[in-house]
């Protein structure tokens, strides 16, 4: 009986994915990038080859033929698992794609234009390439449904409420996965209030009360709350609509996604190791305002717990810069932090100084694996009619 299951995180060019067997241990993973190009490139195990990948439809075609290259032919698989960015008001739990699903969240995509319609592409594809193949989705908004309605709800009318006008908050993956592992990678029981923060080329903060999730800093759109790779972060909505009259809808759109945040402050660097090798003002400003509003943000998140026990880092910058976590937790220092002692574990790094009232560490990002364990707790109880599939977009 197939048990290997295939995650896929599907991008706007790229198709990320890793194979997990039924202990769910990595066993291969790779990506294809330069989607919509003749100059694709597809890694995998140690294969990595140029070739024309012009739409996810190949792509995903091609990471198949990649993974029987490899030993992992298409009916050594029990099911393909996606990261579905946003799951609408709806859809709060991982679940199997059904036709219904498939639905919700094409509906879901003028919440989240830059990315559903991607993960769309990649659940069209294993249905045409993988017809009889289960499919299950994991959400980002999933696991900030525990937030309370005081918390996601915009101070507007209730009619504009009504369209999914309200906060959903992401990286819900990366957030349970820390919950997750909390205990085996640190070695101590999982505290009542927990400051996350999740630092890659996206950034978001999060504040965890017993595990759930009660405030986080991502809001309508994975656009709102810190500083980050190319995102603007918050901003007030009176600029953003100047903006958008004097520069049109489409300039502003791309403008505060994908031409602001560290990149807009530094002149053109968006990658925080890039900056801190830069040594010019403008680097040195761009990662001060991450910190900042890191700081800012995270004060908002405390309060909403009434306090914090732990503070841990992920993502890219989270786990692998240590003057961004000195910068944050120096900020912090009112919470009883001190960062200026480090003590390395074999699976974890304690940051904290012994005398330090708030524990702080770092846990490296598990997103994948999470996703191949949402859906294989479904699948232990998963029956289905490969007829009734969901069929190609």
């Amino acid at each position: 009986m197939p048990q290997n299951i295939l995650v896929l995180n599907t991008g706007s060019s790229s198709v990320k994915f890793a194979v997990f067997d039924a202990a769910l241990t990595e066993i291969l993973h790779g990506q294809a990038e330069g989607i919509g190009t003749d100059a694709g490139r597809l890694t995998c195990g140690d294969h990595d080859i140029t070739r024309p990948l012009p739409d996810h439809a190949t792509a995903l075609e091609a990471v198949l033929d990649a993974l029987a290259e490899a030993g992992i032919d298409r009916d050594q698989l029990a099911a393909a698992a996606h990261r579905v960015v946003h799951g609408g008001a709806t859809l709060k739990e991982a679940c199997e794609i059904t036709p219904d699903v498939r639905a919700q969240i094409e509906a879901a995509v003028p919440l989240a234009p830059l990315h559903n319609p991607h993960a769309l592409s990649g659940i069209d594809a294993i249905s045409r390439h993988a017809p009889g193949l289960a499919q299950f989705a994991s959400f980002d908004t999933a696991f900030h449904a525990t937030n309370p309605d005081i918390a996601t709800t915009y101070a507007v009318p209730a009619e504009v409420t009504a369209r999914g006008i309200r906060r959903y908050g992401f990286h819900g993956t990366s957030y349970a996965a820390l919950m997750r592992r909390w205990a085996d990678v640190t070695g101590t029981n999982l505290p009542a209030r927990v400051l996350a923060f999740h630092l890659g080329n996206g950034a978001s903060a999060c504040a965890i009360l017993n595990g759930r999730s009660v405030a986080t800093t991502m809001g309508y759109s994975p656009l709102e709350g810190l500083t980050m790779g190319t995102r603007a972060g918050q901003i007030d909505a009176n600029a953003v609509l100047r903006l958008a009259e004097e520069d049109g809808i489409d300039a502003t759109r791309t403008l505060l996604n994908n031409q602001s945040g560290l990149k807009g402050l530094s002149g053109g660097l968006s990658d925080m190791r890039a900056l801190g090798q830069a040594g010019t003002a403008e680097a040195q400003f761009a990662i001060d305002h991450f910190c900042h509003w890191a700081v800012r943000h995270a004060g908002s998140l405390v309060a909403a717990m009434g306090g914090v026990d732990a503070v841990v880092f992920t993502g890219g910058i989270g786990e692998n810069d240590a003057y961004v976590r000195g910068a944050i937790l120096g900020g912090l220092s009112f919470l009883g932090l001190r960062p200026d002692s480090e003590a390395n574990t074999a699976k974890a790094t304690q940051l904290h100084h012994p005398k330090s009232r708030v524990a702080a560490w770092i846990i490296p990002a598990d997103e994948e694996r999470q996703i191949a364990l949402d859906a294989a707790k479904r699948l232990q109880t998963f029956a289905f009619d490969p007829k009734q599939k969901v069929p190609p977009g």
